[in-house]
């Protein structure tokens, strides 16, 4: 379970927050809008009516605490380069803004984004899955339980081959292609050795792939 904070309630904004509550991560959700703080409320633990772009607002919050703190201001793009920045200097741990073009993504992160997220590009589902499980890299849903992910391998797989390991009938998943940087290797064969760095691209239930990232050291 993740601690996240959410600033800004535009429509993106609040599928973010329903995602995450679905996952069942405890959200605030921070934005102007009394009408929508009511909106959202039935989706998170604390909600607030306050101007972000002060820093003494932001630091009220305690913005060190959460695990990741999402700035989705999309119509103020001062505002929100003003507050990604302020988040960044208050000690918040991640901080991930929403950017309309690749302009505007370069100042963001140039201000102290860790991360840059384009909601006209990927939904709030996918963005909300790579955030609230650890060591997600990428993820592409099939069903709203069967998805494909791309996590890192498991420190004790390393040095074993996937038939040994019997990864399909012992964790449920099937092992789709190896990543190793920029090179992929599709279908990887029963006696392939996992080895250090390597990305597993899997596909499998949200529950097995979870239970198995939880092996990672």
């Amino acid at each position: 379970m993740k601690s996240v904070l959410v600033i800004g309630l535009g429509r993106f904004g609040i599928h973010l927050i329903r995602q995450f509550h679905a996952h069942g991560d405890e959200v605030m959700a921070v934005d102007l809008d009394e009408e929508k703080i009511h909106e959202i409320t039935p989706y998170v633990v604390s909600a607030k009516i306050a101007n972000c772009a002060k820093e003494e607002t932001l630091r009220s919050l305690g913005v060190r605490n959460f695990d990741v703190c999402f700035v989705c201001i999309g119509e103020n793009f001062q505002s929100s380069l003003e507050i990604t920045c302020l988040l960044k200097d208050l000690g918040a741990k991640k901080v991930i803004s929403k950017a309309t073009n690749e302009f505007h993504a370069k100042f963001l992160k140039r201000n102290g984004a860790d991360d840059i997220v384009y909601p006209e590009k990927y939904s709030a589902e996918k963005i909300a899955t790579k955030y609230s499980v650890d060591n997600v890299f990428d993820y592409i849903e099939l069903t709203d339980e069967i998805a494909i992910y791309e996590v890192p391998v498991i420190t004790a797989w390393i040095g074993k081959s996937i038939i040994k390991l019997d990864v399909r009938n012992k964790h449920k998943l099937n092992i789709l292609a190896i990543k190793k940087g920029d090179d992929i290797q599709p279908m990887p064969g029963a006696q392939y050795v996992f080895e250090k760095d390597d990305h597993l691209v899997v596909l499998g239930h949200q529950r097995d792939v979870e239970k198995v990232l939880k092996l990672i050291k």
